[in-house]
């Protein structure tokens, strides 16, 4: 089947694709930009370039497809996602009835809808009925908690269970869950395109039925930890996701909507699924060990932070560097007596929990002072501790450009008052190598100014340092 895949570059998204190409699939994505998918390895994919809420976007993407997966959603976009996310799914399914698509895709939220209180669920089930709306047969697979290597919400119950040895923590754990692993979703969507008369809702959870208390305890129990919980009622769950935002990677804006739904059950009522789809999800101790492994041998495919709405929401996309007129730059060259291999293997293992080279506690300050302004701060990491591609979160940059072993340049996504990047370039040397280190700013206004040159102090510590850490260690 010809099959386009929205949100791509987020976590689901980017797990699916490579599945339906081994399936035979022609496979179809569309990003905002679509420098974003140039570092997967997806041969013969199609990329159309368009933003979802934009009028108009959908329409290129879809002529020609029998099968839509729609997986986007505005949840870090703020207090707005809810009209955002209804408007774009009314205008997606639009779209794909006058093109003629056979059927959507969807991945919801499970809950009871009578119930449901939780802006989140209520969302992304108002998603799934504006799908439907459109008349093109919709097949929507309602999950709770997702447990996978890099899921927002596993992330938040492993980095919670791994820093706290007591927990002091709300009522809502004791709210009751059905998990599901994130191949056994990964096996429904797939085997979704199988099935020519399946349509309506799904509900898909994997074999336990646990509270969130019993799944960090569970979790703790793998990983050989002790660990005391105690609950009591907290008045707001905005308090629960600020101290969600204070211990884990997860941002408030992604963090309040996830807690939120936390406060609701979320179990299947309906198992229909198990009787039309031949998946047969596992427990839940098998689905955390699966993530625990995925982990230890670095071969996580996507995180959270994968999404280029995870936090880029309000922030323009950059132009190229050669387009603007009064760039401020910072620019440092050394000759290194390596390969440009061994350089740039070098730069691409920065970040993350190694931490930089060269004043990493000025890199982890700066990441403070970001998160107190609402900022990503440096709590993503990175993906992979040594490789990168387009569009991979490192701490509070994204690789915007990636052309191994000669470029990396990398786009702040912190609070500015402007735009910023730091580039690295290589190049051969009758000694091995040239490293050009140039750290760009677009100052917005007279503020943008007085930012850098407040900061430029530091600057003439940290980058002169960072240079000189990458020639000694692939030097060495």
């Amino acid at each position: 089947m010809r099959v386009l895949v929205t949100g791509a570059t987020g976590y689901i998204g980017g797990r699916l694709v490579p599945r339906l190409l081994a399936m035979g699939h022609g496979v179809r994505c569309i990003a905002r930009n679509a420098n974003r998918l140039e570092g997967h390895a997806w041969p013969g994919i199609e990329i159309a370039q368009g933003d979802l809420s934009e009028p108009g976007a959908a329409e290129g993407a879809l002529a020609g497809i029998d099968a839509a997966y729609y997986l986007v959603h505005s949840m870090a976009a703020g207090q707005e996602f809810r009209e955002r996310d209804h408007a774009m799914a009314q205008s997606f399914g639009k779209a794909a009835a006058a093109a003629g698509v056979k059927r959507i895709v969807y991945l919801g939220g499970l809950g009871d809808p009578v119930t449901v209180h939780s802006k989140h669920l209520i969302s992304r089930q108002e998603v799934g009925r504006a799908l439907a709306e459109s008349g093109v047969p919709v097949i929507e697979f309602r999950a709770a908690v997702i447990v996978g290597s890099g899921s927002a919400s596993f992330e938040m119950i492993r980095h919670l269970t791994e820093r706290l040895p007591v927990m002091v923590t709300p009522t809502w754990v004791r709210t009751r869950c059905q998990p599901i692993g994130v191949r056994s979703v990964l096996e429904y969507l797939v085997e979704a395109l199988d099935h020519p008369t399946a349509r309506g809702i799904y509900e898909i959870g994997g074999q336990d039925i646990l509270s969130y208390r019993e799944m960090m305890l569970r979790y703790a129990r793998l990983r050989g930890l002790r660990r005391l919980i105690i609950s009591f009622p907290v008045p707001k769950p905005e308090l629960s996701s600020r101290w969600v935002d204070l211990v884990t990677p997860i941002p408030f804006r992604i963090a309040h909507p996830l807690v939120e739904s936390l406060q609701t059950e979320v179990v299947v009522r309906d198992d229909r699924a198990l009787g039309t789809f031949s998946v047969r999800p596992t427990g839940y101790d098998e689905a955390v060990q699966r993530a625990l492994d995925r982990m230890a041998t670095e071969d996580v495919e996507t995180t959270w932070a994968s999404s280029l709405a995870s936090f880029s929401a309000g922030q323009p996309e950059a132009d190229n560097l050669g387009a603007h007129e009064g760039m401020l730059l910072d620019r440092r060259r050394r000759r290194v007596n390596a390969p440009p291999e061994k350089v740039f293997e070098a730069i691409c293992a920065l970040g993350g929990e190694e931490g930089w080279p060269a004043g990493n506690a000025l890199w982890q300050l700066r990441g403070i002072m970001d998160r107190f302004a609402g900022g990503v701060g440096m709590r993503r990491g990175r993906r992979h501790p040594r490789e990168l591609r387009v569009g991979d979160p490192l701490d509070f940059w994204r690789v915007e450009a990636l052309e191994a072993p000669h470029l990396l340049r990398l786009r702040a996504e912190m609070k500015l008052p402007g735009q910023a990047w730091l580039q690295f370039e290589v190049r051969p040397d009758p000694e091995g190598a040239r490293v050009e280190q140039t750290a760009f700013f677009e100052p917005r206004g007279v503020l943008g100014y007085a930012y850098w040159y407040a900061v430029l102090p530091l600057h003439r510590f940290v980058f002169p340092g960072l240079v000189g850490a990458l020639k000694e260690k692939a030097e060495g």
